[in-house]
């Protein structure tokens, strides 16, 4: 049986990584978006996933990329998944020898890009701004679980160690993710947060295993 997931993304430090694996952290999320105020390079990105255990499943973020970029960094740092962000192609990113992760924003009542389009191992879902995420908006809960009902989707959008335990009882997701939430500046994270957040978010979700 698959267990509730928690992330933890725009991670842009080792002593934050460590922090969040320490907490109880399921991935670790790392934004490779030049415009993104939580973005790293991959030398940076590399300095970090080099000293950190094989074991760390670890998350590129990615903004209108190439395939064989995203290739190139996912196999270079060993990630576990690669999260799309952008306006990709479906078609380009079929056969990617890494899990993909589509993020999909509500708009306007409709999820875009359009789900059915996608075939990836889980949705993100999050809310709809002029960023590609990390906002700190709200996504429509109501909206969110009739996603999740069709979709392995983890939550984000606007989740906060005061109101992820709520998110999760009124969608039922089969994770969260989590940037903005948790920071005491955008791309650094608050310790005492991530940490409030994980247990949160375990309290929230255990015993709720038949959404898995």
């Amino acid at each position: 049986m698959n267990t509730f997931a928690i992330k933890i993304c725009g991670l842009t430090t080792f002593d934050d990584a460590c922090q969040a694996l320490e907490a109880g952290a399921d991935f670790l999320g790392f934004v490779l978006y030049s415009k993104s105020p939580r973005a790293v390079t991959l030398k940076t990105l590399e300095s970090i996933v080099c000293r950190l255990p094989d074991r760390v499943r670890k998350v590129g973020v990615f903004v209108n990329e190439t395939p064989e970029m995203i290739k190139e960094v996912a196999s270079v740092c060993g990630l576990a998944a690669v999260q799309l962000h952008g306006d990709e192609d479906p078609l380009a990113f079929q056969g990617m020898p890494v899990p993909v992760w589509r993020a999909v924003r509500l708009q306007e009542g409709l999820w875009k890009p359009d789900p059915w389009d996608w075939a990836p191992e889980r949705f993100v879902m999050d809310a709809a701004s002029p960023a590609y995420g990390g906002s700190g908006v709200k996504v429509d809960w109501a909206a969110a679980e009739r996603f999740a009902v069709q979709h392995w989707s983890l939550l984000a959008g606007g989740l906060t160690p005061e109101n992820v335990g709520d998110a999760i009882k009124a969608v039922g997701p089969a994770g969260v993710d989590v940037s903005s939430g948790v920071e005491a500046e955008p791309g650094r994270k608050d310790h005492a947060k991530v940490a409030a957040f994980i247990r949160a978010a375990r309290e929230a979700s255990a015993g709720m295993e038949r959404f898995f």
